[in-house]
């Protein structure tokens, strides 16, 4: 019988791949497992916050959602980008703290606005390359290898229904190679296929009280819509991890040369394992206000610009994640830099716990705007 029992010394275990995958999303505590009240999905990369930019204001981006990777944060963004053409690249050696030389995390997103579709076009691709999986049987000997890897395209489009709101959609195609290999009797291997949805809303009123008049902004995004993954049969399907995220900003002050942004994010996970998507979206929300409000992530940010125009950026977050709910906090710093058509961002996450898989994560971002 052949079976997959090993990787490369850099990538270590496919097996310990999976479960880090899961730790970045959920963070659960491998000790403590059964204590936890986890939500367990397919794709948990979806849910990587692209863009290092967004990153370092503790995972807040749902109500600026001002570049191409509006695309992820709020589609509903792209409404308001009436300008430039943009190309926003984002690269992560994910998971730093594990030292796995080959897992890693690529986002490319790309907007234009077309007058004459009276909106803004988005595209984007999601990849996460997981390692290169040594194949041994049940002797130790190598038979083969194969790569392991997760990515999504994605396709947007957002338009504005008002001079103040903005409303988005996305259509995404998700592919999952986690394993090339048939094991025992099961009908299938680890690849899979499926595909989303995003719809999302963003409001910035121009009007109205002062104290709110081209300062703040509100955002909603429900992403990942769409039928559970299939690796091996039906019976064994994962949801994949639709999400509601929330988001309100508000520019503290704006003058020659100064710009602070603060923002707020709240997120939670719309899923219920045995329910499709469809049901997940009122049958998650069970166990009262406390438990609710428990499994609800949180996030604050803050983002200054000096310069006019923009020139150098200085970022600071936190994010919170309620013990029962993988437990994950951690603070998040980065900055950035913008000269003539490019622009250059990172972001570093610093945990709690100096063990943590996120310990350390840096998030380096690329952007073109012509």
């Amino acid at each position: 019988m052949e079976e997959i029992s090993k990787m490369k010394p850099k990538s270590k275990n496919l097996l310990l791949i999976s479960l880090m995958l899961v730790l970045m999303t959920f963070s659960i505590n491998v000790t403590d497992l059964f204590a936890q009240k986890t939500i367990s999905t397919g794709v948990p990369f979806l849910l990587i916050g692209p863009n290092s930019r967004f990153a370092a204001m503790g995972e807040t981006g749902t109500a600026i959602a001002d570049d191409a990777t509006a695309m992820h944060w709020n589609p509903s963004g792209l409404a308001f980008q009436e300008e430039n053409t943009e190309i926003n690249f984002t690269h992560s050696p994910w998971l730093a703290n594990l030292n796995i030389s080959d897992l890693f995390y690529d986002y490319l997103a790309a907007k234009r606005h077309f007058p004459s579709l009276r909106g803004t076009l988005g595209v984007s691709l999601t990849y996460l390359n997981i390692g290169t999986i040594i194949q041994t049987d049940e002797f130790g000997n190598r038979i083969g290898d194969y790569k392991a890897y997760e990515f999504a395209i994605a396709f947007g489009y957002s338009t504005k229904v008002s001079k103040d709101l903005g409303v988005g959609v996305v259509t995404r195609f998700i592919y999952s190679n986690l394993s090339s290999v048939k094991v025992g009797n099961e009908q299938g291997t680890g690849t899979a296929f499926t595909t989303s949805f995003d719809i999302s809303a963003l409001y910035r009123p121009s009007s109205g009280l002062k104290i709110f008049k081209d300062k703040i902004s509100l955002g909603i995004n429900l992403s990942n819509l769409g039928p559970k993954i299939q690796y091996v049969d039906a019976a064994q399907a994962d949801p994949i991890p639709t999400q509601l995220r929330i988001g309100v900003a508000y520019k503290l002050f704006k003058n020659e040369g100064n710009d602070l942004t603060l923002t707020a994010d709240f997120a939670k996970l719309l899923v219920n394992k045995p329910d499709p998507f469809y049901k997940a979206l009122f049958t998650s929300w069970k166990g009262g206000i406390k438990e609710i409000a428990a499994s609800i992530q949180s996030s604050v940010g803050a983002e200054y610009w000096y310069g006019n125009p923009k020139l150098i950026a200085l970022r600071a977050g936190y994010f919170y994640e309620d013990p029962q709910y993988g437990n994950r906090k951690f603070i998040t710093l980065g900055a950035g830099i913008r000269y003539s058509l490019y622009g250059f961002d990172f972001s570093y996450i610093n945990t709690i716990d100096e063990t943590h898989p996120l310990a350390n994560t840096l998030r380096f971002g690329f952007i073109i705007n012509f």
